[in-house]
């Protein structure tokens, strides 16, 4: 992100600035830089230009890594003007949902006393939603300590757990916690959702209008810029410069389907030219690797998640990229991977819903396709059609990146998110 010099700065922004020197923001989550994960990276965004502009800016979060909860990262420090209060918790891990809950119950017990301690009057705090329900424990607090709450929601529980079998809770908690997650988002001063879909589910709900705004998600448009797929050091490595590359690159969940890609890579798997290459990890990871392997399908390649700073390189390596949501989540998660695919320069394949929120993008766009989960016919025409007409595909990734410029870039979530913060009394 490109911070301005001193003399490219106007003078009424400098008295803006000091004036925030003196407003006080605390965000809350789970994990935070050095930490990878999507959530991390946007609040990890959002906080260092916040502090770049002005504003004293705190983040709550664990000792631990997303993907190593044994990590144990210092209790305090200050990162890029950001002061970091690392707080203790348990260390089960994500993958057994009972040591996943008991870390979260740590969690909400040490943050709880952690922003009793630190919150003062006139402070703004900022709860996103890993772990979830974080409103419902900020409530109360904020009331107490006489703080203005936004509630930053990354996605919406405890109707995810209703959604994704294996989470599911009993019915009469799910009532119960949804009932108390509303009152919590009706007293806060805002709730932000990070898209369309989520805003009108919210507002089902009986949040005012008045509480509601949308601020999507972000990718820097400095840190990935476009890049001709013959210049990625990833996709020469793997030696597939001369095959047709569907890439799918982030978390690999309960929430997303694979199966009508399996199904598809099949009808193809005649068909050398065709490359499905996925990157990164999660709970689907281990039975989509299985599914590949029954198959016998030797188009796939894994690879584990990559570096944030060869991010650039390893989106360019597609030819386009491949996104999913289960429909019955429309509303409640926004899949954060569809703004580093903007900023690349990539078309996009979304399977789900023709409604959904990544599904209006591209229409308004024009820079991908929409299949239907279930229908492996349509996504294997829709590969055929854009592998048979290059510069078309170009085209529809030149308009993917003009609309990250235009509509989702840092600097543009950043102002939004500087507007509302000025404006939260």
């Amino acid at each position: 992100m490109h911070v301005r010099s001193e003399s490219e700065i106007e003078p009424h922004e400098k008295l803006m600035r000091k004036a925030r020197r003196h407003r006080r923001i605390v965000f809350v989550n789970r994990y935070f830089d050095p930490d990878q994960s999507a959530t991390s990276q946007m609040l990890t965004d959002l906080a260092r230009g916040l502090a770049a502009t002005g504003f004293e800016v705190h983040v709550v979060c664990s000792r631990q890594l997303y993907d190593d909860a044994g990590a144990r990262l210092a209790a305090c420090e200050t990162r890029f003007g950001v002061q970091i209060h690392r707080i203790a918790t348990t260390r089960f891990g994500r993958y057994r949902l009972a040591g996943r809950a008991i870390d979260y119950a740590s969690f909400y017990v040490s943050c709880a006393v952690k922003l009793v301690m630190l919150l003062r009057n006139g402070d703004v705090l900022v709860a996103k939603t890993d772990p979830p329900l974080l409103s419902i424990l900020a409530a109360p607090i904020v009331k107490a300590k006489r703080v203005a709450l936004i509630n930053w929601q990354q996605d919406v529980f405890p109707e995810i757990a209703s959604e994704l079998g294996p989470l599911r809770l009993p019915l009469g908690l799910d009532g119960c916690l949804g009932r108390l997650r509303d009152a919590s988002l009706r007293t806060a001063s805002m709730n932000v959702a990070i898209g369309g879909r989520m805003q009108e589910y919210l507002a089902t709900r009986g949040i005012p209008e008045s509480k509601l705004c949308v601020i999507e998600n972000w990718a820097d448009a400095d840190a990935i810029r476009p890049r001709s797929t013959s210049a990625s050091a990833l996709r020469a490595r793997l030696d597939i410069a001369d095959r047709f590359v569907v890439a799918y690159s982030g978390n690999l969940g309960r929430a997303h389907d694979f199966e009508t890609l399996l199904n598809a890579a099949s009808a193809l798997s005649d068909d050398a030219r065709y490359v499905f290459l996925i990157i990164g990890g999660g709970s689907n990871t281990e039975s989509l690797r299985q599914g590949v392997a029954v198959r016998k399908l030797n188009s796939f390649r894994f690879l584990p998640y990559q570096p944030r700073e060869t991010l650039e390189d390893s989106l360019a390596a597609a030819d386009v990229h491949f996104v999913s949501l289960l429909p019955a989540l429309e509303g409640l998660i926004v899949p954060s991977k569809l703004y580093g695919i903007l900023a690349a320069g990539r078309a996009l394949i979304f399977l789900g819903d023709r409604d959904g929120e990544i599904a209006r993008v591209i229409r308004r766009a024009d820079c991908g396709s929409v299949v239907e989960v279930g229908d492996a016919g349509a996504l294997v025409q829709t590969l055929r059609s854009m592998s048979a007409d290059p510069e078309k595909l170009s085209r529809s990734g030149m308009r993917a990146r003009n609309l990250l410029c235009e509509e989702y870039s840092l600097q543009h979530a950043l102002g939004r998110w500087i507007a509302l913060l000025d404006a939260t009394g």
